[in-house]
């Protein structure tokens, strides 16, 4: 687990080894979430919760750099965009 802080937004990334796997990977903030492609975006939706989610990373930091490829409908609402880094939707998504 890390601290991370994107202009004054705390999150929280946690990166889990698995076994003969890339690890799964999640960033945490008070309103939202980002996940590796381990987790499932359809699920998180049904849920009604702001998760964007990225695949092909293997740290907290390829995730903050990686491009959205999938979101739910609560994460588009706050301002998730499908393409741009995971850090700069996941920023706009916890200050609104």
């Amino acid at each position: 687990m890390e601290e991370i802080s994107l202009d004054g937004v705390k999150l929280i990334g946690i990166e889990v080894d698995l076994p003969n796997s890339p690890p799964l990977i999640l960033i945490k903030g008070n309103r939202s979430f980002a996940m590796c492609g381990f987790l499932n975006v359809e699920a998180a939706d049904r849920a009604g919760v702001a998760a964007i989610m990225s695949s092909g990373v293997n740290s907290v930091e390829d995730l903050l750099n990686a491009p959205v490829k999938g979101c739910t409908s609560k994460a588009l609402e706050m301002g998730a965009k499908i393409g741009e880094k995971v850090s700069e939707s996941l920023r706009r998504m916890e200050m609104e």
